[in-house]
């Protein structure tokens, strides 16, 4: 008898994990799906930060730009996203993550839009700004969001597929316009309709920004914001969709309980440490973060890679299609970094990061410092004359840094940003880590043009070379591993 209700004991025990492995397959689908909309924000990010880069040359016949204004041009887009990024944080936490999601992509498509149809820089100007909202605002909310929803076990590898979706959006903005110009014949010609080209690059974000629209409305709310709200029954039904029937409750209790410690709503001064009388250490933490990320120069590449490439002497489709190659090596290195971010975990692939840019960035430099200007027959434009070996040796050196880049401070610093702070201040600790990023996007974007125009590509690698070496003492010294655990345990 006891022989039997043991064996009846094993076999109940045998099929309730069997269901519960049922339930959590059919949950991880679930959660990867709500992920990929969510990096749709990612994928539009991405997009919409590539376009500009085979659209500068056009930008200057078009609009008679010089070197402060073609960097103003591009950088314009920056100034919204530290201000999307601010207000995004802020706004997320009164009316919902999904919210600001679906305000972002009808942004984008405004964006998209008007930057094409722009007729004078300070029109132009306005659209781009419109579009630097919509990034700001994704840039923040979907590793947010992904972050909020997603289990700690497999967390990092989910908000890691928002970074594989910004360099896809990278890519195939690179080869689209690649192949719209490749078609015309240049940026500056005309496609379709009487249009020029680099008009015809903005438009074609239009399809993905719509799709991006639609699916938001199939995803749910952040459980943890309709806790925070009190709407602890629509938190439970999404737990009970996410982790199983009956296994959202306990969820929604530890989310509870976190809040609970300190629960009112979200305001400037909880990033303040009144015990110690100085801003929380996790907040410089965050700030740096997102400010090492751009100091290293890594929106150059992306934003002027067109521009750099004819620095060295490539022509306009060649350079466009080294944008293309560098955006295919991107995808690879961010997938190697989803499979072990998870594994490895997050401070040693920063340094390894930190380390690869230093190296690779350091070539990058001697290559430049060896060329010579040479003055073009035609335009009189002086570009940099490499040697053949030079030649080959920065292009070798800029992919691999582009390839250190994605593995780690591109994916990885947003895993942490969505990650990393408690509860109670995550959204208000994305805002300032969130600005921090895109004012120093825009300080090294509207710069290069200048620094390039007045000390040369040598000099303005050579600064990017110390943000990366700084970099790789910032990470061993401040930033602490995150890896696997839950969000209700970080601490400020």
């Amino acid at each position: 008898m006891l022989h039997f209700v043991a064996l009846q004991q094993q076999l109940l025990k045998t099929k309730t994990i069997t269901i519960l492995k049922t339930e959590e397959k059919v949950n991880n689908l679930y959660v990867i799906g709500i992920t990929l909309v969510a990096t749709l924000g990612g994928f539009l990010f991405g997009f919409d930060s590539g376009v500009i880069n085979g659209t500068v040359h056009g930008l200057e016949v078009a609009f008679e730009a010089e070197d402060i204004g073609s960097g103003f041009n591009v950088a314009s887009m920056l100034l919204g996203c530290a201000v999307g990024a601010f207000f995004a944080g802020k706004l997320a936490d009164a009316y919902g993550r999904r919210t600001m999601l679906i305000v972002a992509a009808v942004f984008f498509i405004i964006s998209a839009w008007g930057s094409g149809i722009a007729t004078a820089s300070p029109e132009f100007i306005v659209y781009r700004i419109i579009g630097g909202l919509a990034v700001g605002a994704a840039s923040v909310m979907a590793p947010a969001y992904i972050a909020e929803i997603a289990p700690a076990r497999f967390r990092g590898a989910l908000a890691t597929v928002q970074q594989v979706a910004i360099i896809t959006g990278l890519f195939l903005s690179f080869l689209s316009n690649y192949i719209l110009a490749d078609l015309s014949g240049s940026a500056v010609n005309i496609l379709w309709l009487d249009f020029e080209t680099w008009r015809w690059m903005f438009w074609m974000e239009l399809f993905p920004a719509g799709i991006f629209l639609i699916s938001l409305f199939f995803i749910p709310e952040s459980p943890r914001y309709l806790v925070a709200k009190q709407k602890n029954e629509k938190a439970l039904k999404v737990m009970d969709t996410l982790y199983g029937a009956g296994m959202g409750q306990p969820k929604v209790d530890e989310i509870e309980s976190s809040l609970s410690k300190d629960h009112h709503k979200p305001r400037l001064s909880d990033l303040y440490d009144k015990t110690l009388g100085r801003i929380k250490p996790i907040v410089w933490i965050g700030i740096g973060l997102a400010s090492f990320q751009q100091f290293v120069g890594i929106n150059v590449v992306f934003y002027y890679g067109s521009i750099l490439w004819q620095a060295v002497g490539f022509g306009e489709n060649d350079a466009l299609l080294i944008n293309v190659v560098s955006g295919a090596l991107s995808i690879g290195a961010v997938v190697a970094s989803l499979l072990l971010v998870d594994k490895m975990g997050r401070k040693p692939i920063l340094v390894i990061g930190s380390v690869g840019m230093s190296i690779t960035l350091i070539l990058v430099v001697v290559a430049f410092a060896s060329g010579s200007l040479v003055a073009d027959p035609v335009t009189g434009k002086e570009t940099l004359a490499l040697s053949d070996s030079m030649g080959v040796l920065a292009l070798i050196a800029a992919n691999l840094y582009v390839i250190f880049f994605n593995f780690s401070w591109g994916p990885v610093m947003w895993v942490m940003l969505g990650e990393m702070f408690p509860n109670q201040i995550r959204g208000l600790g994305l805002a300032i880590a969130g600005i921090a990023q895109w004012v120093s996007n825009f300080l090294v974007t509207l710069t290069f043009p200048m620094i390039l125009g007045s000390a040369g590509l040598a000099f303005a690698y050579s600064l990017y070379t110390l943000g990366a070496i700084i970099s790789i003492f910032f990470v061993i010294k401040y930033v602490k591993e995150t890896k696997g655990k839950e969000l209700e345990e970080m601490e400020g």
